[in-house]
């Protein structure tokens, strides 16, 4: 009889999944017994885990272990090599909460541009009135280049569509085509697309290629006064370059979901400004977005174990031939 380990609290809906799976068995922080996750991973078939490093140390002892479910998109937090060194399957939940990203990433477009954070704090002060020129925009008419054009990036790119930004999208791994065919402008040479954008927003996963790219070069391409957003994951980003382009007013703002060291240990010297607005990697967590992340990820553990994954929620499918799946 198939077990399967919660590792961290999801949403009831999705227990309630796991509890109607027939002949399955399986614990969660409600009511796992004693010992730690390494030692009852022995006796585990599935694992699923949303802020739970999985490493070498945690499956040593895991050999009844076939597949590892991560309650989200990012796996940076998973020894994916590891793994798959283990014929383990290692899944997301890959539609389940690009709405409710998306729409973050646009939230924080509006909180910038319309400078909500100051304004209703100048309110509590007893401030009713802006002196001087408003220094608030609109995005409609706006140019914004998309770095990344997958499952967020182009809901995204339909949000903007519809304030009426002119939407760029630079993406190397989709054809230009495909782009231009969806209604938005291909951009090739990435650094030609940061020099035209009003507003940059990122949404591409961590890895090797891409941690750390976002930096001093990235930023200084950027247009003057232009605005960077990212929801994507903090490692992207060389924290003290971004806070030398915010401090010296080459960038007019940045808003961000993520930061390098997550849970944030230490406030890093930039969550100090007035243009920088940060949120404590929250975007996907939606009412909505936790509940399908929830159902998605016991729906994938299960249909895993009874021999009929979903394949594109597969991360390492070299696997699968070794499973014979």
């Amino acid at each position: 009889m198939p077990h399967i380990i919660v590792a961290d609290p999801i949403h009831p809906d999705g227990l309630a999944r796991l509890e109607a799976a027939p002949g399955v068995t399986f614990e969660h922080p409600g009511n796992a017994p004693a010992g730690t996750l390494a030692e009852r991973l022995r006796h585990a078939d599935g694992l699923i885990v949303r802020g739970t490093p999985v490493d070498e140390a945690l499956l040593k002892g895991a050999e009844r272990l076939r597949v590892v479910c991560r309650h989200g998109v990012g796996y940076d937090l998973c020894d994916v090599p590891a793994l798959s060194r283990r014929g383990i399957a290692m899944m997301i939940t890959p539609e389940a909460n690009a709405a409710s990203v998306a729409e973050h990433a646009l939230m924080l477009m509006l909180t910038l541009a319309r400078r909500v954070v100051p304004l209703s704090e100048g309110v509590r002060r007893g401030e009713w009135r802006v002196k001087g020129q408003s220094s608030t925009f609109e995005l409609g008419g706006r140019a914004i280049l998309i770095i990344g054009f997958g499952r967020i990036g182009t809901r995204v790119a339909r949000l903007c569509a519809a304030f009426g930004m002119r939407v760029m999208v630079h993406d190397p791994f989709i054809p230009a085509g495909t782009i231009r065919g969806a209604g938005y402008e291909a951009v090739v040479e990435r650094e030609e697309g940061l020099a035209r954008a009003d507003i940059v927003t990122v949404h591409i996963p961590a890895n090797d290629r891409t941690r750390g790219s976002i930096d001093s070069a990235f930023l200084a391409r950027m247009k003057p006064g232009a605005v960077l957003i990212n929801t994507a994951r903090g490692t992207l980003v060389d924290e003290p370059a971004l806070d030398a382009a915010l401090r010296s007013g080459h960038l007019a703002g940045a808003g961000v979901d993520v930061l390098r060291v997550e849970p944030m240990v230490e406030p890093p010297a930039m969550v100090a400004l007035e243009n920088l607005i940060v949120t404590p990697h929250v975007a996907a967590s939606t009412a909505e977005g936790l509940r399908r992340m929830a159902m998605d990820a016991a729906g994938n553990v299960v249909d895993y174990l009874a021999g009929t994954p979903d394949r594109d929620a597969i991360v390492n499918g070299e696997i699968l031939q070794e499973a014979k799946l």
